[in-house]
Order: C-alpha cells, then structure tokens, then sequence
C-alpha cells in the first residue's frame, strides 16, 4: 500500500485524526502491518469451508458504521470513515464517464474509554455488569454512527455541524431501549393475552408468547437484510468480525489476512439478540399466569436480567468456542448473521483495521493486566 497511516498522538486519550492516503485496496502482502507478539497464531485456528476462525478471545469490539467501523479496547475506542472523494459527491453512483471514481481517504478518529465499572466495584458483579456494558456500548454506538454520517459531509457541511449534547444521545438510548422493549416484550405477551382463556395453561402461554416473541424477531432481521441501503453497513459488519478475528489468531493485520477469515463471529450483537429472545422465554416461565397489568409489568421489569444473563452466556461462548459443544450451541446464532453480514471486500478491510489499530497503538491486549482487564465486556 502506497500510503500509511499518519497518526500524532501527543496526547493519549484525547481525540486524534489521522487519515489513510486515498490508495485502492491493498493487495496480498501490501496493506498496514502489524505483528501482534502478544497473541500466538499456534493452535489458535481451524479451518471450516475454506475459512478461518479464531480459537481465542481478546478484549476488543465493535461496530459497522455509515462507510466505516467503529472499533473499542479497554481503555480506548476508535472511528475509521472512508471519506467520499471530491468525485463522488458530485457523483452518486461513483462513477464518471464509465471509469471508477478514485476512492477517498480514511479517516481515523480515537477517543478515550471510561467505563464506570472500573470506578465502581458493585457494577462488576455477573449480570449487572453486562447490564452496564450493554449500555455503554449502546451510547458509542450512537456517536460512532453520527461522527460517520459527518465524515460523509463536504467539508464546509461537516464543519458547520454542532456535536449533539449528551442529554441528547442519552434519550436517543433511551428511546432505542423502550422500542425494543414495546416491540418484543409487550406486543408478544398481549397478542397471546387475547387468547389466554382458549390456550387454557401457563405452559402452553408460555411456549405461544416465545414464539411470538422470536418469530418477531426473526421477520424484523430479514427485513432489515433485505434494506438495499444498509448493504454497505453490513459489508463493514463482516470486515469488523474479520478484522478480530485476524487479531484473535495472531496474525499480521493485513487485508489479505483477514479476507480468509469468517465473517461470522461468536460474540456478535446479532447472536446475543437471539440469545436474548431464547433467554426470554426461560426466565418469564415460572410466572405463570398472573393478571395482564402483572404480565405487563414483569416483561418491563425482566429486560434488564434477560440482558445481563444473555451477555455473560455470549462472553462465555466466546471464551470457550473451541469446544464442540459450545459451537453446537452457537450454530443458530451464527447462521442469523448471515443476514446482518456480507463478504466486505480489501478496501473495506483496510478500513476496519485502520479502526483497530488506532485502538492498538495505544494499548496492547495481550500485554494487560488482570487490573486492566476488571470489568471489561465487549461484543463483537
């Protein structure tokens, strides 16, 4: 790759920029490298329908975004947006005159992580702390989308946008978690509520409302999979699983790297929302069958326990995906991020991992401390 990443950090955990040269896709043995020592590439790959798939965990996540990946460690989260070049935007459909537009450069954005369980020692306990993860993850999902959406802005736009206030993103969440909850909470247990006399037993309302309540979920992914505007996004998705994955194995962080591996990954968003539906269905059944208001109420009070026991089993089988049965059991999961993922190509790659590592020059996974390492869950 002809041009390298240019980043100035004066200043660890304040908010840098740098920019990838606006170049094609690296091809095989050119593109950013780096060797992670921290992480052995011994028995830490299999090899599945010729692709790869890491066998260990490292403490990373992150997020397909507008043209980019949003990437976060422990301590640190990171932006990477390919920017529209001076041709595309006068340009919609990237090309001119039958040639392909040059693509624009990419531009890298990190930002400091305080998570409040580092600070607070109650918010590490099993289950709360997932509660709080999720959370969190939900708050620099939300800025990491509109710091994209500006990057894809001409340049006296962008400059002309004022950051949202706090208050704002915190009602942004608020709202997404309430939508949620309305749509595969409340409506299940109401529709079956209408037929609760005719079901005649807790058992049987409960297998109808798990139904109901999957079934619901399952049409609106396929929906959102068949969206021709999020195609892109779900290209990145599959170039953010790839990029981890790369460094999960240890191995250098190139394009072609990471192009042979799956974009399917264990501790994916899309897994632990199904994992979250079939939870569901478990912890609502010794309920029984008490009056609407109650049913109402306990599917309210119940989302933040489902959460918390979804996000340590999602942690637990990324932990321990290489055993046979672990993977039995993430087999579901996995198929259902076909639909929020696509095969990314090498520039898409390049952007993911310009993400990762922006992320990676300031911190190291496999070189943290146990102090380091309290209170850290992240999602793929």
């Amino acid at each position: 790759m002809s041009g390298r990443l240019a980043a100035e950090r004066s200043q660890i955990g304040q908010p840098t920029k740098s920019a990838l040269l606006n170049t094609p896709a690296a091809v095989a043995g050119k593109g950013p490298t780096t060797q992670l020592d921290p992480l052995e590439a011994a028995d830490t790959l299999i090899e599945r329908d010729g692709e790869l798939s890491a066998q260990r965990d490292a403490p990373v996540g992150g997020q397909a975004v507008l043209e980019g990946v949003m990437m976060r460690g422990v301590s640190n989260w990171a932006v990477a947006v390919r920017k529209p070049a001076a041709e595309q935007l006068a340009d919609s459909e990237g090309e001119r005159d039958g040639l392909v537009v040059p693509l624009g450069e990419v531009e890298v954005t990190t930002y400091p992580l305080d998570s409040a369980m580092k600070r607070h020692r109650l918010l590490r306990l099993p289950l709360l702390r997932g509660v709080v993860a999720l959370g969190g993850s939900m708050v620099i999902g939300f800025r990491a989308l509109e710091i994209s959406a500006n990057a894809q802005l001409p340049a006296e736009e962008a400059q002309e946008q004022q950051e949202i206030p706090r208050a704002v993103w915190a009602g942004t969440v608020v709202f997404a978690v309430l939508l949620a909850v309305v749509l595969f909470f409340l409506i299940p247990v109401g529709l079956t509520s209408l037929i609760k006399n005719q079901l005649g037993s807790s058992v049987l309302f409960w297998v109808v409302e798990g139904a109901i309540r999957t079934s619901l979920f399952l049409g609106y992914m396929a929906l959102l999979s068949r969206v021709r505007d999020l195609r892109r996004v779900f290209e990145y998705h599959g170039a953010e699983h790839k990029t981890i994955s790369c460094l999960e194995a240890g191995l250098p962080l190139t394009p072609a790297n990471a192009q042979r591996f799956s974009r399917l990954h264990p501790r994916c968003g899309t897994s632990f929302l199904l994992v979250v539906m079939i939870v569901a269905i478990f912890v609502f059944a010794p309920i029984g069958l008490p009056a609407w208001y109650w049913l109402m109420a306990t599917r309210v009070l119940g989302v933040p326990v489902i959460a918390g026991i979804s996000f340590e089993l999602i942690k637990f089988a990324g932990r321990n995906r290489s055993r046979g049965w672990v993977r039995a059991l993430m087999w579901p999961g996995l198929k259902l991020q076909l639909l929020t993922t696509r095969e990314p190509d090498l520039d898409q790659l390049e952007v993911a991992i310009a993400s990762l590592q922006a992320v990676l020059a300031l911190e190291k996974p496999g070189e943290l401390s146990a102090a380091d390492l309290v209170g850290v869950e992240v999602v793929a």
